[in-house]
């Protein structure tokens, strides 16, 4: 029994090469990686971009609105002696100052479009 041949070729290959599953598996394998890398892999980094630019929005709009309410209370409490009036007429005229210089740098809408 030693001397006999085995005529059937091992799993996963016929005679030719590689089986028609296995080329297949293969085939999809490499769809599939060619998906992830174009379009799954981009979309994973601009969703992340996103949630992290709102998690930042979300911060920068809390320590605006904690810093507008501290610097009140620093002017109402400290320098103007429980005067809010004051406080609010101060901030006010700053805001209007900076809005006035804001607007002074404006420009032509035919500047803008150049």
């Amino acid at each position: 029994m030693s001397g006999i041949q085995p005529t059937a070729a091992p799993p996963g290959m016929d005679r030719d090469g590689p089986d028609l599953a296995v080329r297949v598996a293969d085939a999809v394998e490499g769809v599939a990686d060619l998906v992830h890398d174009r379009v799954v892999r981009p979309l994973l980094l601009l969703s992340r971009a996103l949630v992290l630019a709102l998690v930042a929005l979300a911060l920068g709009t809390v320590a605006a609105v904690a810093a507008g309410i501290g610097l009140v209370r620093l002017l109402d409490v400290d320098a103007f002696g429980n005067r809010v009036w004051a406080s609010d007429a101060l901030l006010g005229a700053l805001l209007c100052l900076l809005g006035g210089l804001a607007w002074r740098q404006r420009r032509p809408a035919e500047e803008r479009q150049r």
